[in-house]
């Protein structure tokens, strides 16, 4: 097996295992569909009132909130692995806890744990599997994540037509043991090695997976020191303010595109819009084809870059959103003679979603976060996104009240426009440049003329000293480059 094949295969076996974490929670995201009328059919003291039915529904965000929160430490002081792996054992008891319930307290208990394990799952995953992937393959590779979350939510919405709501929670919690099996056996990132001077295992875990280009020099480890990670100094640097509020738009413009009132809320809304098309059946449609755009989108990712394939997310949405609107406003007016209109609306939706701004947002989360501040970055990213989830989900309804149904929509869609612009102008492109190079993109355009002024006036012996003590670990690294993608000073 050559060099190319050997790390294709070990790279997408790592990506596919770690993948299992997210089909975890597609799991989550999907189970209260089919399992809220389930439990009414079977147990209905269980959930005595519509608003525990609400929280039992909507609780996992929140959870996954503070979860997120504590993952920044989990991933800088334990590993990227470690965390992945953690969420697995909280995942069984999670799904335990709902399998065996007998009180509404204890369901509710089960779905705030399974909602920790989302967020210590959301950020971990992207970002191991971002570091332990070639830059050339590294957006397919990193896509596997939202496709296995599509699957979870299809696969939650199906066998909830043939299982009852604590055969499911079983079922997750197997999916959760499988989990752990599958990564424990796996090397840590790298990456996350080198940042802590573990140089020997980090070179045997670039080994294993085949990494090109992976060095550990010492000058480079040592280069890392130059800022404590986690000081108000290095945090305030342009190269980490920067990438994070670009990380930070993208997600809100991803939540307040309305996906997740769409997942939650799909049954409801074919009911609503008057279609003729029953609501579980539509679910299922809908789910399947987020399923099929992100498995399109492991084609399109490094084939068009991240930068093109947001722009063309964010205007499919819009318009999707505004027919959306259109819709509901016909119906509002008497009219119901727009046929397939809601749920070709709805499917337009889920491929824009999919190919774009469903996976490229956390893609470029580790890709664009320095190093050294990934952990806490994602961290803080995902919680904060968790959290414009639970926002988003919980004013649905106070919006259709408010603005009414249509208005709701065509805020959506405003958004999602507000999105394409956002990208245009602020958004770089990452694809085919490896993670250090991605860093210079948010350096100052005269940083990298530094090293040119100061061998002016010295002797020979002298400026070769200075100048290796100026070049930084990143300008070492593009330096080795042989693709051409990006420009080298010489001095």
């Amino acid at each position: 097996m050559n060099q190319l094949s050997k790390a294709v295969v070990r790279q997408t076996i790592l990506s596919l295992c770690v993948s299992l974490g997210y089909f975890g929670i597609g799991l989550v995201r999907g189970f209260s569909a089919p399992a809220i009328p389930s439990i009414r059919d079977t147990f209905p003291e269980l959930l005595p009132g519509v608003h525990i039915e609400t929280w039992v529904s909507s609780v996992p965000p929140l959870g996954a909130f503070f979860g997120s929160l504590v993952t920044a430490v989990l991933m800088h002081r334990m590993g990227r692995k470690f965390s992945v792996l953690l969420a697995a054992p909280i995942w069984v008891v999670s799904w335990a806890f709902i399998a065996l319930s007998q009180r509404w307290e204890i369901i509710m208990t089960g779905r705030i744990l399974s909602g920790i394990s989302v967020g210590v799952t959301l950020p971990s995953a992207q970002i191991y599997v971002s570091e332990c992937s070639d830059p050339k393959i590294r957006g397919v590779l990193a896509s596997f994540p939202s496709i296995a979350m599509s699957l979870g939510i299809v696969f939650s919405y199906v066998i909830g037509s043939f299982l009852t709501w604590r055969q499911q929670a079983w079922f997750g919690c197997g999916v959760a043991v499988i989990q752990f099996l599958a990564i424990v056996f796996l090397p840590e990132s790298p990456v996350w090695l080198k940042s802590k001077k573990k140089i020997p295992e980090a070179d045997n875990a670039a080994e294993w997976l085949a990494l090109s280009g992976f060095t550990t020099d010492a000058d480079q480890a040592n280069q890392v020191k130059a800022y404590k990670s986690y000081s108000i100094r290095a945090l305030c640097r342009r190269t980490v303010l920067l990438p994070l509020a670009v990380g930070l738009v993208l997600l809100v413009i991803q939540q307040l595109s309305g996906i997740d009132a769409v997942i939650f809320f799909t049954v409801e809304i074919f009911r609503s819009a008057g279609s003729s098309i029953n609501g579980n059946i539509a679910t299922i449609i809908v789910g399947l084809v987020q399923l099929l755009s992100n498995f399109a989108s492991l084609i399109v990712v490094d084939r068009f870059g991240r930068k093109p394939l947001l722009i063309v997310s964010g205007a499919l949405m819009s318009m999707s959103m505004t027919s959306m609107g259109f819709a509901f406003n016909l119906t509002d007016h008497g009219n119901h003679n727009y046929g397939f209109l809601p749920l070709v609306s709805l499917i337009v939706f889920m491929i824009g979603f999919s190919v774009g701004f469903g996976c490229i947002p956390f893609l470029l989360m580790g890709e664009i976060f320095p190093t050294k501040q990934r952990s806490i970055l994602s961290s803080f990213a995902g919680s904060f996104n968790l959290l414009i989830m639970f926002l988003v989900i919980f004013t649905y309804h106070p919006l259709q009240h408010a603005i009414t149904t249509a208005g709701t929509f065509w805020a959506y869609a405003i958004m999602c426009l507000c999105g394409v612009i956002f990208v245009i102008f602020f958004v770089p492109e990452t694809k085919g440049r490896d993670l250090e190079s991605i860093t210079l993109l948010f350096q100052k355009k005269s940083h990298s003329r530094k090293v040119s002024t100061m061998s002016s006036g010295i002797d020979e012996k002298c400026g070769v000293d200075n100048l290796a003590m100026t070049v930084t670990a990143s300008d070492v690294n593009l330096a080795s480059r042989s693709d051409g993608m990006i420009p080298v000073n010489k001095t």
